[in-house]
């Protein structure tokens, strides 16, 4: 990628994508935005809101071009952000070609396994269009979208195995409400957010079903350990609490390992805010509704509920202790009835 300003796309037009484009206007930078239909962009190019999701954030319309085709933000884009949810991925991308994409920088920002593929989207996009990971980046991290409308001060981490672009890319987000953390751990921060929705919507079943924070804080304590467990299975080597690789340039922030804000402090925030859809379907759940009126109630999509089956079925042949995780699957998509659940998860902490 050239060293001049980045050309952006952005697919999605959902609150999360919303939330990275009000970033990257803040900042002055040109987006081609590729949104779900004629007339979000027809409202977002005339007086720049998003007519369904954060209707109250104003974007620049002069830095915006809304498009509704994927394949168009590719050939106009050096690096496209994809935040669509996990579920709708393949469909939304199916119209992209690889020579659409070919040489272009793909920025994940989708906290879901692709459920009928099972694989996260680096792995998925490297067979459809042989994308290099090296032309791959996430970013991950505990910033709920209506806080990033409200301009509370939130971190977000972006991961990739080229450092040089990594920070490149992270620069163009920072604002003075958004700090930026850089990582090379791509597999680790996007299994760590997919396993946070999963606890997440444990947490939201305790809570529906009137368990009180003295047990939350227990259960949540006990997802942490059962997150770092899977991590290390999956390969991941930087967990380890409390010890970190401190550079010589003192300005630089310390290593990060599991403790830090994309791993612990993701789980934290989906687990415990009002915000978490992941929380609140599982409070729905916890409360006696079916998946399908959770569903519709919540009216937006829940990462959590189909990670739950992509991880119960990954994790045969990876084998790492989830029973936490593997209750919850139970819970949604094998019938168990939530108080039995919970039961069960009760035993089992420490």
């Amino acid at each position: 990628m050239e060293q001049g300003p980045i050309r952006f796309g952005v697919i999605g037009s959902g609150s999360w994508a919303t939330a990275l484009v009000k970033m990257l206007t803040h900042g002055g930078h040109r987006i081609v935005w590729c949104v779900r239909d004629a007339e979000a962009r027809r409202q977002i190019g005339s007086i720049g809101r998003n007519p369904r999701y954060l209707r109250s954030v104003r974007l620049d319309v002069t830095l915006l071009e809304p498009v509704t085709d994927a394949s168009e933000v590719f050939r106009r884009s050096d690096l496209v952000v994809v935040a669509v949810p996990s579920a709708y991925v393949a469909e939304v991308l199916s119209g992209v070609s690889a020579a659409d994409a070919a040489g272009k920088k793909v920025l994940s920002a989708v906290k879901g396994i692709l459920p009928d593929h099972n694989l996260l989207l680096n792995d998925h996009l490297a067979k459809r269009w042989d994308l290099p990971l090296s032309d791959y980046l996430t970013v991950m991290g505990p910033c709920h979208a209506e806080e990033v409308a409200a301009e509370k001060l939130s971190y977000l981490t972006f991961s990739g195995v080229d450092g040089e672009l990594v920070e490149r890319v992270s620069g163009c987000f920072s604002t003075p409400y958004i700090n930026t953390v850089t990582n090379a751990d791509v597999y680790g921060v996007q299994f760590a957010a997919v396993l946070k929705n999963v606890y997440a919507l444990g947490a939201g079943i305790a809570h529906g079903l009137e368990y009180g924070d003295n047990f939350l804080s227990v259960l949540i304590a006990n997802c942490a350990d059962e997150m770092a467990g899977f991590l290390r299975k999956a390969g991941i080597r930087n967990i380890e609490v409390g010890v970190h690789e401190w550079p010589a340039d003192a300005e630089h922030r310390k290593s990060p390992n599991y403790a830090a804000s994309v791993y612990l402090g993701d789980l934290l925030v989906t687990c415990y805010s009002p915000f978490s859809r992941n929380r609140a379907f599982g409070t729905m759940i916890g409360k006696g509704h079916s998946v399908k009126a959770a569903g519709l109630e919540l009216g937006m999509v829940a990462e959590g509920y189909p990670a739950s089956r992509c991880l119960f079925e990954i994790n045969r042949d990876m084998c790492a202790e989830t029973p936490i995780a593997d209750t919850v699957h139970a819970i949604l998509w094998e019938g168990l009835p939530p108080a039995e659940g919970l039961r069960r998860i009760e035993k089992g902490l420490i």
